[in-house]
């Protein structure tokens, strides 16, 4: 990796972590969407993995006050499954298809209705988020927008909901590293000098993001994080349909 690359994503990746500190959201989609496109998708997804888990790591640090711990176990429960069922494929989608399955989720889950999707966030909801979660972070890199939305329609206040979140992502990422780690054989290399910019990038990014998140209210907090995973989700689309058309 040389110095202009390593430059460029290292200050990529405290603008993303700044994003995800403000929202607890939408930075890590930015980041997957340029390492998917600068690197294979494997070892993309061990850089964001690592990446991620610092990010995330960090900011349930910051608010480890607000945490629902009982949320966190049924989440985790849930990735539990997934990746034991995905254990069983080891698949990995191309770039195009992990794509539209990134910005689709967002849209799938504000279009279905009360009914087959309550607003109730308890255990049973939270552990099927989970499970679905951890199979969209196993093609795509990250969980996103399903997990964001599910997230803004819970109960939950802005710290509980960004705390809450992190900590559910720890594990995800996690699970998401050991997966393409270790059971994904094509897994390209990663300078280790590099790994330490990209954690360092990530706490300094996340410490930044705190101090601006204590000045939204809970309604700027849901509206803009609404706006920006609708924008960033849609891109996804059109970028996935354009590689699928061989236009990008």
């Amino acid at each position: 990796m040389t110095i202009a690359l390593a430059t460029g994503l290292g200050l990529l990746m405290i603008g993303t972590a700044f994003l995800s500190g403000i929202f607890g959201m939408a930075g890590g989609m930015v980041l997957i969407g340029v390492l998917l496109f600068l690197l294979p998708l494997p070892t993309a997804m061990v850089l964001h993995a690592v990446t991620q888990m610092a990010s995330n790591g960090w900011r349930a640090t910051l608010w480890w006050r607000h945490i629902a711990w009982k949320s966190t176990a049924f989440y985790v429960a849930g990735c539990l499954v997934a990746v034991g069922l995905w254990s069983l494929t080891l698949y990995v989608p191309d770039k195009a298809v992990a794509l539209l399955l990134l910005g689709l989720s967002p849209f799938v889950i504000r279009a279905l209705p009360e009914r087959l999707l309550s607003r109730r966030f308890g255990p049973p909801q939270v552990a099927a988020t989970g499970l679905c979660s951890m199979m969209l972070m196993l093609m795509t890199g990250v969980t996103g927008p399903l997990l964001d939305t599910m997230f803004l329609r819970s109960p939950l206040e802005r710290r509980q909901i960004v705390a809450t979140k992190a900590s559910c992502q720890v594990f995800g990422h996690g699970f998401k590293l050991l997966y393409f780690g270790a059971l994904i054989a094509e897994v390209g290399t990663v300078e280790p000098w590099f790994l330490g910019v990209a954690i360092a990038a990530s706490m300094i990014g996340t410490s930044l993001g705190k101090l601006l998140l204590e000045k939204l209210s809970d309604g700027q907090f849901r509206l803009w994080s609404n706006r920006l995973i609708t924008t960033i989700a849609a891109w996804y689309v059109g970028y996935g349909i354009a590689l699928m058309a061989g236009v990008a």
